[in-house]
């Protein structure tokens, strides 16, 4: 069998410096180097791009229209690609109707099994749908919340009607909306509310309408009376008119989402939820977690029934697998993590029969526990038997091991990377003298010296989602490591309910910061004011003139860059302004210098080489804390919609470096991070904690754990299996924690 190759040649994406590189089709290749060094720009901006790109070239013009749209990457030649399949951490998404058993195709397999084999018969597999009207209950619509008035921001329950009780907009006392409950003849007006018996408080909430006579400038008037829940919700929600911003704001303030009272959050109707198999309705089994649905499927006597059991019981053994037993089918998508989104999208990829794919993975091991890597390596190995190459892009050293191949570029990031250090076999990587490799052949110890703990905060007890009253007890003003595997509970703990009793607490996640086009490294520090300002003092001129927001943007691009080529049938193009050559100013702006260099120019710095080059005070601190966080290789003016999840989280660490006296949640700060950055971040938290911050790190990074003082494991398993403290103490003490799975791997 000849080895065929993927073949590179002078490829310059990026910060790729013209690199040719040979990467064994049919075989793990794994891509490893420091965040930013340009793996990225090999894998998904070259390869993958042009593979989606001549895919796309082979479908009609018309039917482009509907795909997505790829650019031609800056290289020379790309040869031998196969079909690309991109498995990203993208979240998967969705709205509320989106939840695990739809994403997975594995309600329409349930909704198939119940058509043909549950009693009473209600005949096609839609009926047992919620998001068919036919299946979906007709109060909530088959969302299983409804909207309703939150009573406390709408009642002052310690006045009556006359002291105005009623907060809402337009219901002051002596308005017409007032009149309608203070005249009715129902309540006595001088009768503060907490006062009112259960029957005077269901009437004046939630009754239905009727008619009562009120007067009204010396008139006797007849009038409809409903409970104040009951008009709220006509006025504001069941309207079909547009929702007007006054009506958004009232939503915002005095509405709450609570369980649908009518189908208990179920979504179906009562119909769907009498027909049955083996005394189960389909929300029974939905609701289930996988492991248990696992067992109870194949108890269905119906020897018909196997082949659709069967292909239910693929998909779920294959979720089961790849660490998500603890979920259930009625899980909602927008809440599921990006580590989980990804695995969901693999399961997919997994009942797969085609082959001679290129599979291409980014960071899979992402939200995993040390115990779950091996089960996602047999998930990678598993596609590359099948007869596939398999392309990943990973800093665990757990997924680096099982690598047929090895490509390791460096030797810095941005401008410092785009260079090949090393490809070859994973035993010759080992003795290498790369940054990756020495660090994959170093040990850490567990902190011998942890910080004495003396005070405590303490959330309430809880059983949210899988808790089993617990509560979090965080010693104050030192690191504690929140561990434990996948879906044992440490989100819900730390981010649901501590946070929620301790509102000031600070959360750092991945989530994106709200950015756009628009927004850069230097807006987002804010030094882009002091910037323009230096522009205009050493020029003279208006400093609005060095904002591409402002007078000085390219009046032909508007400040983008860019321009859109409507191309009639034919994909529309977006290519770069030929009036500022993608600069985003005004020509005239250029001439204008500061240290001689213009706006541009200093916006196509890095942060590392701004910090050398400004020398004002409140410039360089700032610069200074994102250089500190491992950023200092992006350029002033990257647009923020381009950085990683991990980038994006140590953007808004960089902004909380120099306080003190808070209290800081990281959720996984190490995700997207190469084992050198870690130690980097460690600094970042000892530094935060010595400047008396109370830190607290969701985390399942064992160099982070090992650097604690205070270790606080939750299990011992996911899922229903979890939401146990099995440990809390300093990280030398989970040794004798026999149930720990986190211990083993310590």
């Amino acid at each position: 069998m000849i080895q065929e190759y993927i073949e590179l040649i002078n490829a310059r994406e990026n910060n790729l410096k013209n690199i040719n590189l040979q990467i064994p089709k049919g075989k793990i290749t794994i891509f490893t180097g420091v965040s930013g060094s340009g793996k990225s720009s090999i894998v998904f901006d070259s390869i993958a791009q042009e593979a989606g790109r001549q895919l796309n070239e082979t479908y009609s013009s018309f039917t482009r229209l509907f795909l997505p749209r790829y650019s031609r990457p800056e290289a020379d030649e790309i040869r031998n690609l196969s079909t690309a399949v991109v498995v990203d951490q993208k979240r998967l998404g969705g709205n509320a109707r989106s939840t695990l058993g739809t994403v997975t195709d594995i309600n329409p397999l349930l909704r198939l099994l119940f058509s043909r084999f549950a009693e009473p018969h209600l005949g096609y597999g839609n009926a047992y749908s919620f998001n068919d009207p036919a299946g979906m209950c007709p109060q909530c619509e088959g969302i299983g919340r409804t909207i309703t008035l939150n009573i406390n921001a709408a009642l002052d329950m310690e006045k009556s009607l006359n002291e105005g009780a009623i907060l809402l907009p337009g219901f002051a006392p002596g308005s017409w909306q007032w009149k309608a409950y203070a005249e009715s003849g129902f309540f006595d007006k001088d009768k503060k509310i907490k006062d009112y018996t259960p029957e005077e408080f269901e009437k004046l909430v939630y009754a239905e309408p009727q008619k009562v006579v009120v007067s009204y400038m010396n008139n006797d008037l007849n009038t409809t009376y409903e409970g104040l829940a009951v008009k709220f919700m006509r006025q504001n929600v069941k309207r079909d008119k547009e929702t007007t911003k006054e009506t958004e704001k009232k939503l915002k303030n005095y509405a709450t989402t609570g369980t649908c009272p009518a189908c208990g959050g179920t979504r179906y109707n009562e119909k769907v939820l009498s027909s049955k198999i083996n005394g189960y309705s389909i929300h029974d089994l939905t609701s289930m977690q996988l492991d248990d649905l696992i067992e109870v499927l194949p108890q269905i006597a119906d020897k018909n029934s196997k082949p659709i059991v069967d292909g239910i019981m693929e998909r779920l053994k294959n979720l089961c697998e790849i660490g998500l037993s603890y979920m259930t089918l009625t899980r909602e998508t927008p809440t599921l993590s990006g580590g989980e989104s990804q695995r969901v999208k693999m399961v997919k990829y997994l009942s797969s029969t085609l082959t001679g794919l290129m599979y291409i993975f980014d960071e899979p091991s992402t939200g995993l526990h040390p115990r779950d890597v091996y089960r996602l390596n047999e998930l990678l190995v598993k596609l590359r038997d099948k007869g596939n190459t398999v392309l990943v892009v990973e800093h665990d050293p757990d997924v680096i091991q099982i690598a047929d191949y090895i490509v390791d570029v460096g030797p810095f990031a941005g401008s410092g990377g785009g260079e090949i250090m090393f490809s070859g076999s994973h035993q010759e990587f080992l003795s290498s003298d790369t940054l990756t490799a020495n660090y994959l052949n170093r040990k850490t110890e567990i902190n011998p010296k942890p910080r004495p703990v003396s005070e405590f905060l303490e959330s309430r007890k809880s059983s949210l989602h899988n808790l089993k009253n617990i509560s979090l007890r965080v010693p104050i003003g030192v690191f504690t490591a929140v561990t434990g595997v996948a879906g044992s509970g440490k989100s819900t703990l730390v981010n649901e309910v501590f946070a929620k009793d301790f509102p000031e607490a600070i959360t750092i996640d991945q989530s994106a910061v709200h950015a756009n086009i628009r927004s850069n490294p230097a807006t987002f520090t804010g030094i882009m004011n002091s910037i323009r300002k230096a522009f205009s003092d050493a020029n003279g001129v208006d400093s609005g003139l060095f904002s591409y927001n402002s007078i000085g943007g390219c009046e032909t691009c508007g400040g983008t860059g860019t321009v859109k080529l409507n191309l009639s049938f034919m994909d529309e193009m977006e290519v770069e302004c030929s009036e500022c050559l993608g600069r985003r100013y005004k020509q005239d702006v250029l001439h204008y210098l500061y240290k001689g260099k213009n706006i541009v120019d200093i916006m196509e710095m890095t942060i590392a080489e701004a910090v050398e080059f400004f020398e004002a005070k409140d410039i360089r601190s700032k610069l200074k804390s994102l250089e500190t966080v491992g950023l200092g290789y992006l350029s002033l003016g990257q647009p923020l919609n381009t950085l990683s999840g991990g980038e994006c989280q140590r953007l808004k660490l960089a902004k909380e470096l120099n306080k003190k006296g808070n209290i800081y949640i990281l959720d996984e700060p190490t995700t997207g991070l190469h084992m050198s950055d870690v130690s980097n971040i460690l600094s970042i938290i000892d530094k935060l904690v010595e400047k008396g911050n109370t830190v607290v790190v969701i985390e399942h990074h064992l160099d982070v754990i090992r650097a604690s003082d205070w270790m606080i494991d939750l299990g011992p398993d996911g899922g229903t299996g979890g939401g146990e403290i099995l440990y809390q103490g300093p990280p030398a003490g989970i040794m004798e924690c026999e149930r720990s799975v986190t211990a083993k791997y310590m």
